[in-house]
Parts: structure tokens; C-alpha cells; sequence
């Protein structure tokens, strides 16, 4: 198959589309791609975890900023979260044998998502203790 310019590599793969039509599709992407990340089991823990800080917050009548910093630090920690599973899926497509610099993307990731984890535990018991 000869590719010619200006048409797509894959011909299943659909071209951008402009305008109001541009945010329909990366609407539709993020939405496929949270349902790919709430396959994950971290994902699940992390939400789940989320839920119990909010219940908590009702029961101790948190201030409205600490609902909003820990909002903020669950998205957050939920973002990381999905760029570490894309580096996984990615990383097992491209290198699906043993590889050191996949062990080191994988790595880094997972990193990435526990000091976010670590962030917002720290400001959750800063919270709960009354330090701030």
C-alpha cells in the first residue's frame, strides 16, 4: 500500500476533527481512558481511599479549603496514576520481553504516584490532627 501525503498511516485511525467537534472526541478519549483506569486496582483503592477522607471530613466538619486541597490532591494523585498505567501498557508493548530501561520507566512511575500518595496522606493527617 503506497501512503501518499496528508492521508493517515492506518486508515481505521479517524483525523482530528476541528471546532466544537474536537472537544466532543477528547471528551470521548478521557472518558475511555478513565474506564481503562479504573480497571486498575490502584485506582480503585485510590477513589475508595478518597471516599473514606470525604466521609471522614463530614464526621470531623472539615474546613471548606481542606475539601478543596484534598479534591485537588486526589486529582492529582489519580493523574499520576493513569500516566503510570500508559507508561506500563506502552512499555509492554514496545518491550514485551525483560528490558532495564522498561524496569526504569515502570519504576519511575509508580514513584511518581507515591509521592503524590504520600502528599496527600501527609496533608490528610495534618488535617485530622488539627496542625492546620
Amino acid at each position: 500500500m503506497t501512503i501518499h501525503a496528508g492521508e493517515p498511516r492506518n486508515p481505521t485511525i479517524e483525523p482530528p476533527r476541528g471546532g466544537v467537534l474536537h472537544v466532543v472526541d477528547a471528551a470521548r478519549y478521557s472518558a475511555a481512558g478513565s474506564r481503562r483506569l479504573f480497571r486498575e486496582t490502584a485506582a480503585r483503592l485510590e477513589l475508595a481511599a478518597g471516599i473514606g477522607i470525604a466521609l471522614a471530613y463530614l464526621w470531623t466538619g472539615a474546613a471548606l479549603w481542606h475539601w478543596v486541597v484534598s479534591a485537588f490532591l486526589l486529582a492529582l494523585v489519580l493523574a499520576a496514576e493513569a500516566l503510570n498505567t500508559a507508561i506500563e501498557v506502552l512499555c509492554d508493548r514496545v518491550s514485551p520481553e525483560w528490558s532495564q530501561a522498561a524496569k526504569d520507566a515502570k519504576d519511575l512511575g509508580s514513584l511518581a504516584v507515591a509521592l503524590l500518595l504520600m502528599a496527600t496522606g501527609g496533608f490528610v493527617l495534618l488535617v485530622f490532627f488539627g496542625l492546620i
